[in-house]
């Protein structure tokens, strides 16, 4: 079975429900890339998101 990439919102916002799951860890990280920047005006670099945010699940 493969595994999945996961970015989850939720771990570090009270108020948002966003979860990222992928079998890809680019695509899992470009969306939460978009997500970040679009939902919260934040920017995060991929190596931040993949180092402080990324979980394999």
């Amino acid at each position: 079975m493969a595994q999945a990439h996961k970015l989850d919102c939720e771990s570090v916002s009270d108020t948002c429900r966003f979860i990222i799951q992928s079998e890809d860890e680019e695509e899992a990280v470009d969306l939460a890339q978009k997500h970040m920047k679009e939902v919260h005006e934040q920017e995060y670099t991929k190596d931040e998101l993949r180092n402080e945010h990324l979980q394999v699940v």
